[in-house]
């Protein structure tokens, strides 16, 4: 049994039915926790396995799934030369505990979580948007975030400032030409398939291309 399977049977045991799952794929240990376990998690590898470096807070997206998000945090320890990964799930409009108290890292590392997927974090003294302006509309790492957003940011002239608008997406001037792999093309390129749609061309019969 290698070190990372020894370790994830020691938390696993030391933990109990906070841990819903261990698993070790590509040399990699995750652990999976109860949401409202993940203070006590991060203060047991701390303080028992030496896991003092947080690296990174991140969320993951599962449209379809109750618990909608994972919030994953990763975490190092440069005695043991370990790393782990835990995983925490949380339902759309559920908050989940912060864990600055234990890492003080996770500070711009919760905000980023919460502006990008919309999950809060309790007792976080600051909890706002990090990367995202004021009045940004929605949570952009959310998989039916569109990709051109709700709203468009321009600096109006009249009002001498910046201002917020639905989005439009002007299309009437361009020119789509799907003929060609370049838009709007006046020629067909030498070699090009679709040169036997060219005029006068009779399409399935090479010899009588022009």
């Amino acid at each position: 049994m290698t070190d990372l399977a020894v370790l994830g049977e020691s938390i696993k045991s030391a933990l109990g039915a906070a841990v819903s799952n261990v698993t070790l794929t590509r040399g990699e240990l995750t652990i999976e926790v109860a949401a409202a376990e993940v203070l006590k998690t991060m203060v047991h590898l701390r303080n028992e396995h030496d896991f003092k470096i947080l690296v990174d807070i991140c969320g993951v997206d599962w449209p379809q799934r109750v618990k909608r998000f994972d919030v994953v945090y990763h975490l190092l320890s440069l005695t043991r030369n370990n790393r782990i990964r835990v995983k925490a799930q949380v339902g759309e409009g559920e908050a989940i505990a912060s864990v600055i108290g234990v890492y003080p890292a996770a500070g711009w590392f919760e905000r980023e979580a919460f502006d990008m997927y919309g999950v809060a974090f309790t007792d976080h003294p600051d909890m706002r948007r990090i990367l995202t302006d004021y009045g940004f509309s929605g949570y952009p790492l959310r998989k039916d975030f569109p990709l051109t957003g709700y709203v468009e940011l321009r600096y109006d002239d009249e009002l001498k400032r910046v201002v917020y608008q639905p989005v439009q997406l002007v299309q009437e001037f361009r020119d789509f030409d799907f003929m060609s792999p370049w838009e709007g093309a006046p020629h067909i390129l030498p070699g090009d398939e679709k040169a036997a749609m060219a005029p006068n061309a009779t399409s399935g019969d090479p010899s009588k291309k022009p």
